[in-house]
């Protein structure tokens, strides 16, 4: 079962780390752009921090899962260590953008303080991982990246919560306000029991 649900994270992580393409082969006003102001599309800063978002947040995604699971970790110490680097120097990127455009959501202020909130803990949890890790504290740094990845995996859960709400409840736009905060704060959770049962497990051992 495990492995299942890991094969189906990898596989949606995929799916979803590769969607910034559509925006080079789909005509933007077809795009999530197409639903932004007219004002808010002029500005070069907004359109360079929201490419940036979404260029840098797919390639953590992309990248991310392969640094999970003991095995792989051990086998390719280097290789684990250079994509670390990849996905920190990505999630920096990309959170720092993505709480700059959270600023101008959809929704106003309760889906934007959602999407900085999201923003605002991914760098947090991302930098502090790192920070650990230089430290020596492996527990801690990995405990970290769980919490990091869940931040990041928020782009897939985001997908999938959107579509079921609106289906749910009729109203896109209440939808969107929820799906701003449960997209995000529901994956921390599960890192939570995800980290307390490796925890759990080492104090077994």
């Amino acid at each position: 079962m495990k492995k299942f649900l890991f094969v189906l994270i990898c596989i949606f992580a995929i799916f979803i780390g590769l969607y910034p393409l559509i925006y080079v082969f789909v005509d933007h006003k077809n795009t999530f752009i197409g639903s932004k102001a007219p004002e808010i599309l002029q500005s070069m800063l907004w359109k360079v921090s929201f490419f940036a978002h979404i260029i840098f947040g797919g390639l953590s995604l992309l990248v991310g899962w392969r640094q999970f699971g003991p095995g792989f970790r051990k086998r390719y110490p280097k290789i684990h260590r250079n994509i670390g680097i990849v996905y920190i120097f990505s999630v920096v990127i990309s959170s720092l953008s993505g709480i700059y455009i959270g600023l101008f959501a959809n929704g106003g202020w309760i889906s934007a303080s959602g999407f900085v909130g999201l923003g605002i803990i991914w760098f947090g949890t991302t930098v502090s991982s790192f920070l650990e890790i230089k430290k020596n504290n492996i527990m801690k740094h990995q405990q970290l990246m769980v919490y990091s990845y869940a931040c990041t995996f928020a782009a897939v859960t985001l997908r999938l919560w959107f579509p079921a709400l609106k289906s749910l409840s009729g109203d896109p736009d209440l939808s969107y306000l929820i799906v701003a905060w449960l997209c995000w704060v529901t994956n921390l959770i599960v890192a939570y029991f995800i980290n307390g049962s490796i925890q759990n497990k080492i104090e077994e051992l």
